[in-house]
Order: C-alpha cells, then sequence, then structure tokens
C-alpha cells in the first residue's frame, strides 16, 4: 500500500446481530484529503464511519468479516491497542457534546488522560487546539466558563478542538453541521477545509451541497453497499453508477 494511503478497506462487510449492514465494501481513504460519504438515511455511511475507530465495538452483536488496514495494521489485529487508535483517529459527533466543564478543561481533558499535567504545556496545547479550531478569538477571555455557555457552532468547533488536543492523524465527522444554522456550518466547512492540510478527514454528510463544496473525494453508499467512489468533482459530474447519478439529481433519498 503506498503511504498516501491511511484506511485499506477490503471486502468489509458487518452485521448488527442477523441483520447486515455493510457489504463487501472496498475503500481506499487517501491521506491528507477529505474523503465525503454521502447517502440516503439508513444506508450504512455511519456504521463504516464508527467502524474505523471501532466506535462499533461498543455495540452488542456486531460481527465483521474483511480487513481495514490503518497505515498498514489491521485495526482488529488482538495486539493492537483500540485505544491507541482511538488517539490517533479522532472523532467528531453530529451533535456538540462538550463535557459540563470550562472550555479549558474541555480541551485539557485528553492530553491530561495522557499524561501531561504540567499547566504550562497544558495552556500551549489549549491555546494552539483552540486556534486550529478558529474559536480561540471568541473564547479566549471565557476560557474559565462552562463551555455548556457557548452557541452551537461554538460548542462543535470547541469539541473540534478537543479532538485536535491529542494530535490525531485523522478527524473522523460524522454530519458534524447537521445541527447548526447556516451560518455556523460556513465556520466549520471553513475550518475543515484549513483542516487537511494537517490532518486526514473522513467526514459523513446527508448535505450533497456540502460533500461537493469541501471534499476531495467522495463515496456514495447505498442500502449497506459501496456503489461509487471518485474525485468529487468526477463524481458529481459524470457519475458511473445510474444509481449515483438519480441520487444527486434528488430522483431519491
Amino acid at each position: 500500500m503506498a503511504n498516501n494511503t491511511v484506511f485499506s478497506i477490503e471486502d468489509f462487510n458487518l452485521w448488527y446481530g442477523s441483520n447486515q449492514a455493510l457489504y463487501k465494501i472496498d475503500l481506499q481513504v487517501p491521506r491528507n484529503q477529505i474523503t465525503a460519504v454521502i447517502g440516503p438515511s439508513g444506508c450504512g455511511k455511519s456504521t463504516l464511519l464508527k467502524t474505523l475507530n471501532r466506535m462499533n465495538d461498543l455495540v452488542s452483536g456486531v460481527n465483521i468479516a474483511g480487513t481495514i488496514k490503518y497505515n498498514d495494521q489491521d485495526i482488529f489485529n488482538k495486539k493492537n491497542m483500540v485505544e491507541e487508535l482511538r488517539t490517533q483517529v479522532g472523532m467528531v459527533f453530529q451533535k456538540p457534546n462538550p463535557f459540563p466543564k470550562s472550555i479549558y478543561d474541555n480541551v485539557a481533558y485528553g492530553p491530561r488522560i495522557h499524561g501531561i499535567k504540567k499547566k504550562k504545556v497544558l495552556d500551549e496545547i489549549v491555546e494552539k487546539s483552540l486556534k486550529d479550531a478558529a474559536i480561540w478569538d471568541e473564547v479566549k477571555d471565557r476560557l474559565n466558563q462552562n463551555a455548556f455557555g457557548l452557541s452551537g457552532g461554538q460548542q462543535q468547533r470547541l469539541c473540534i478542538a478537543r479532538c485536535l488536543a491529542i494530535e490525531p492523524d485523522v478527524i473522523l465527522m460524522d454530519e458534524p453541521t447537521s445541527a447548526l444554522d447556516p451560518i455556523s456550518t460556513l465556520k466549520v466547512e471553513e475550518l475543515i477545509k484549513e483542516l487537511k492540510n494537517k490532518y486526514t478527514i473522513v467526514i459523513v454528510t446527508h448535505n450533497m451541497q456540502q460533500a461537493a463544496r469541501i471534499s476531495n473525494k467522495t463515496a456514495f453508499m447505498l442500502n449497506g453497499e459501496l456503489v461509487e467512489f471518485s474525485d468529487t468533482d468526477t463524481l458529481f459530474s459524470t457519475p458511473r453508477d445510474k444509481r449515483t447519478e438519480d441520487y444527486i439529481t434528488g430522483r431519491f433519498g
């Protein structure tokens, strides 16, 4: 595998109990690009995303077949620690989920768990993470205030800062703007485009315009299958599969 591929997914299947949710997924996720996963509700896109950092391990009755490699390592190999994977592969959820703590403590939480105790070092990490998440100027005078006092869009950028504080390699985003107003959405989208210079980003979105605006590659999923995967411009302008064309032109979904 060339080292510009971060995740290599081969013939991957997943079941919740007896219900198969993913069918024979083959996908190569490129480094330092934004890969969008689109498709109608219930098509398996969030299931696929959560498998990349093994969040689905937390669901009972999940069975898998096939391989997923992260930087050439099988993520399901018993020797590989899931905690380490989740440090490398961070996650931002659909609904902003700050901890009921101060803005500062939200961002410092991960580094503290990883053993960083010095206040000066934590101060630097907090400032850098908030700057990288494009929210420092809005919160720098209120770091000791509760994060719940922030607007929805600010909370989501804070959650991105919290993710950045542990210096991941990949950021998974599960519909990160679906709970936000248009102005906050725009800010988060601009932020995501900035972040790809340092990180690999995989974003699940039900918003096709968003995928078209911000991603380099787009995967279209339907009924648990990966129908098509290509450069975003190509997928939206000249899709190879009739089902992709029907979806992006609004014939269903």
